[in-house]
C-alpha cells in the first residue's frame, strides 16, 4: 500500500490511542453508533459533527457543541437565561420537581433546556436558540418560554434573524398548564419577528414532538431538518391504534414530512451552516424589500 493511501484499521487505532488521556477510559473512547450498532472512537465522531462516518445517523447534541459548529470561528456570545418561578406547582411524582432540575443542571451544566447565543454566520448576524433534549427531555416549560421569548427579543434588538434548532418530547408535565401557555407566548414572539420584518428560521432536530412541534417548531418562514429525524405531534402507537391502520416505516421521519410538504428541506449537518447563511442573506434581502 502507498504511503498516500488510508491508514488501515490496525493505523488508526494506534493514531487514536495517542490521543488517550489519563482521564479517558474504554467508557469514553468508543461510541456506540445508534444507527447502525458499529463503534467510532470518539474523536472521529467528534470530528465527524457527531455524525456516524459508517451509516450517517445524527447524534444528538447540545447547544455548546451546536454553538461550536455553528458560528463563524467557533465564536459566540451566550445569552442569559431569564429566571422565572422554578416549581410554580410544588410539584411531586416519585421524586420532588426540584429534585429532577438540580440533577439535570448538574448533567448539562446547563440552567435548563433552551440556550440562546449570539454571533456571526457566514458574516451574517444571527440569534440561535438550541433546546439541549438531554435537559428533561428538552421539555417546554416556563423557562424554555420564556428564553424563547428573550431569543426573540435579542434578535429584534439586534435586527437578526432568530434561528431556533428544536429537540423536546413536548410541554413540561410537572409545570401543568403553564407549559402548556408557552405555545401562545411563543407563537406571539414569532409575530412580533414578522411585525419587525426579521427571518424566523426552524432547524428540526431528533427528536421534536409534542407541544413543541404544534407550536413554534412549525411557525418558520423556514422549516430545515436534520436527516431521518423523528418528528411527531403523538406517538406512532397512539395513531395506529386510533386509526386502525398500519403506518409506513417512514412515517414521522425528516425524509417523510419533506416529501409530504411539511418541512422544505432535510440539510446534513456539515451542510447546514452554509445553508444557513445563505437563508440569512436571501430573506433579509426579501424583508427589506417587502
Amino acid at each position: 500500500m502507498s504511503s498516500s493511501s488510508s491508514p488501515t484499521w490496525l493505523g488508526r487505532v494506534r493514531n487514536a490511542l495517542a490521543y488517550v488521556t489519563k482521564k479517558e477510559t474504554a467508557d469514553n473512547l468508543w461510541h456506540k453508533c445508534k444507527g447502525c450498532g458499529s463503534m467510532v472512537f470518539t474523536k472521529e465522531l467528534e470530528e465527524n459533527l457527531h455524525v456516524c462516518p459508517h451509516c450517517e445517523h445524527h447524534d444528538r447534541i447540545g447547544p455548546a457543541e451546536r454553538f461550536a459548529m455553528l458560528f463563524d470561528n467557533g465564536d459566540y456570545h451566550q445569552l442569559d437565561t431569564p429566571d422565572v418561578s422554578e416549581d410554580p406547582l410544588k410539584f411531586r411524582d416519585s421524586k420532588r420537581y426540584m429534585d429532577r432540575l438540580r440533577a439535570a443542571r448538574t448533567s448539562t451544566e446547563e440552567q435548563d433546556a433552551l440556550i440562546n447565543a449570539k454571533g456571526f454566520i457566514l458574516g451574517n448576524p444571527a440569534v440561535v436558540g438550541v433546546q439541549d433534549f438531554a435537559f428533561m427531555g428538552g421539555s417546554m416549560g416556563l423557562a424554555v418560554g420564556e428564553a424563547f421569548v428573550a431569543g426573540a427579543e435579542a434578535a429584534i434588538a439586534a435586527r437578526s434573524p432568530y434561528i431556533i434548532f428544536t429537540a423536546s418530547g413536548g410541554a413540561r408535565m410537572q409545570e401543568g398548564i403553564l407549559s402548556l401557555m408557552q405555545m401562545p407566548r411563543t407563537t406571539v414572539a414569532i409575530q412580533m419577528l414578522h411585525d419587525a420584518g426579521l427571518p424566523y428560521i426552524v432547524v428540526l432536530t431528533d427528536p421534536t414532538s409534542g407541544g413543541v412541534m404544534a407550536a413554534y417548531a412549525m411557525l418558520g418562514d423556514v422549516q430545515i431538518a436534520e436527516p431521518r429525524a423523528t418528528l411527531a405531534f403523538t406517538g406512532r402507537r397512539v395513531i395506529e391504534n386510533t386509526i386502525r391502520e398500519k403506518l409506513p416505516d417512514d412515517f414521522q421521519t425528516s425524509e417523510y414530512y419533506r416529501e409530504h410538504g411539511l418541512v422544505d428541506m432535510v440539510v446534513h449537518r456539515k451542510e447546514l451552516r452554509d445553508t444557513l447563511g445563505q437563508l440569512i442573506d436571501l430573506l433579509g434581502a426579501q424583508k427589506q424589500a417587502a
